[in-house]
């Protein structure tokens, strides 16, 4: 039965987070949706609407608080959804978007992790779904920060999980891949506003934006095909380190990572298109 189950997830105002609060709802769970841009969320069928900055410490309890409130202190799942690409040259993007991507992709997760985990280890259940990328195994130029978010999360959820499953918390991670979304414009449009005047990186910001404006025409997978994997990570009896829509995205990160020497001539080629 999952009528009184309770999940919460963050970045719900569109794309795999909306979906995701969408499919749950569906089936018969209790959704707090969170999100900066809270009026986007719809608040029916089981939807409750909160507002949430994952950068921002108060409103990551706030958060938190009011779900505890309104569920007589039960969090079943968690789902880190909150995130977004600051690309530009790794030389040339202000600290302080540098910061805003960590606090954004990795330290809001942690925080929100840290706040829910109390409820679960006294439930002595629970599952945290840490939303990556398969970007936390592979790269491509102007992604360094975004890339060493996905990093660390992945990282940080492999040795949290091991803290915290003798307590029958578990932590996973979804990674995606290409995704039918808005990403890659958001991600290419912050590129172009992080090259400073006369940049000599200019080229290169011109053939990535080519090259993920290519690869968004052939992407298949939507963010409803997503909201189904994040489903299966959050109730899978026997959880899985790693979740992946499609067969393609998990054979990409087994190559990055057995022969990583591979992926550096593939982006050679890539751009010299």
């Amino acid at each position: 039965m999952t009528e009184n189950r309770v999940v919460a997830i963050t970045g719900a105002s569109n794309g795999m987070g909306l979906e995701a609060a969408t499919l749950f709802a569906a089936r018969g769970w209790r959704v707090f949706a969170g999100a900066r841009r809270v009026e986007r969320i719809p608040q029916d069928n089981g939807i409750v609407a909160l507002p949430l900055d994952v950068t921002d410490s108060a409103s990551n309890s706030a958060f938190v608080e009011a779900i505890l409130a309104a569920t007589d202190g039960r969090i079943d799942v968690i789902i880190n959804n909150a995130g977004y690409g600051e690309f530009g040259p790794a030389e040339e993007i202000p600290m302080a978007e540098v910061r805003r991507q960590f606090e954004t992709n990795f330290f809001g997760a942690v925080e929100l992790t840290q706040l829910v985990l109390p409820a679960m280890r006294k439930a002595a259940a629970g599952r945290i779904v840490n939303v990556s990328s398969i970007g936390g195994d592979i790269y491509m130029p102007l992604g360094a920060y975004y890339h060493a978010t996905k990093a660390a999360l992945q990282q940080w959820s492999d040795v949290l999980d091991v803290e915290v499953s003798s307590f029958g918390v578990r932590s996973v991670i979804v990674q995606p891949g290409g995704t039918e979304s808005a990403w890659g414009e958001i991600a290419m449009a912050n590129a172009e506003k992080n090259l400073r005047e006369g940049s000599p990186y200019g080229p290169l910001v011109a053939k990535v934006k080519a090259a993920l404006a290519r690869q968004a025409s052939s992407s298949s997978a939507t963010s409803a095909d997503l909201a189904q994997v994040f489903f299966r990570a959050a109730t899978d009896p026997k959880p899985k380190s790693r979740y992946f829509n499609a067969l393609g995205d998990r054979a990409v990160v087994k190559l990055a990572r057995t022969t990583p020497g591979l992926l550096r001539v593939a982006l050679s080629r890539i751009l010299k298109v």
